[in-house]
């Protein structure tokens, strides 16, 4: 299956969410949040939304639990403050392809974080898939099937990137969620417990905008 065509307009909203971690202050309010993403959004080139009138659902503080249409929506002046849970849904358009991703930021003694460090948060964080949650389940699916890991390093894959230094790997301890990622190989090397025979098999996935994992 080639990429889909809705790929770089995806990728846009993922490179915006990426940074606004570095953009969110205890002084940010929803309104000021979706404006520095819609200028993002902007710069790189997609200035539209389909979304109604929204291209940056941003919700926060009181209103994290709430469940409204983009129809009605108009960004609150609540202040961030020193602890707060950060949402923000991203819905560019470049003509009739559309991106839709979301993230949430945890914001813990007034610093913002994609990962957060203490109690509060961090059910909520773990609640979502990660690479360490792949490589766990991979690796007990290997072991219980009679097999072994014969990886180097142990992985099981890693995320398609533009350098070779910047790839996130399917290994233990990586709490990074696969969706912050465009794309990632699924590739376990394997060989039966004392056999002589080492088998790969490998693609390349991605999570379609229903969050469903796609083979390309």
């Amino acid at each position: 299956m080639p990429a889909p065509l809705n790929l770089p307009v995806q990728a846009a909203a993922k490179s915006v969410l990426a940074q606004l971690v570095d953009h969110i202050t205890p002084d940010s309010t929803e309104a000021s949040i979706a404006r520095i993403a819609a200028d993002m959004l902007t710069q790189l080139g997609y200035p539209d939304t389909w979304y109604y009138d929204c291209p940056a659902f941003v919700l926060l503080g009181s209103r994290s639990q709430a469940s409204v249409s983009g129809r009605d929506y108009q960004p609150s002046e609540e202040a961030v403050g020193l602890q707060n849970l950060v949402t923000v849904d991203l819905s560019p358009r470049s003509g009739t392809l559309w991106g839709d991703c979301a993230r949430s930021f945890y914001v813990e003694d007034g610093i913002c974080r994609t990962l957060p460090l203490g109690d509060e948060f961090t059910r909520g964080y773990e609640a979502e898939t990660t690479f360490n949650d792949l490589y766990e389940l991979a690796n007990e699916s290997i072991i219980d099937a009679g097999f072994e890991n014969l990886d180097f390093l142990g992985n099981v894959g890693h995320s398609i990137c533009e350098q070779r230094d910047q790839r996130l790997y399917i290994e233990s301890g990586n709490n990074r969620r696969l969706g912050e990622v465009i794309c990632f190989t699924f590739e376990p090397h394997i060989r039966l417990r004392t056999g002589k025979w080492g088998y790969k098999h490998e693609n390349i996935y991605y999570f379609n905008d229903d969050g469903t994992p796609c083979e390309l």
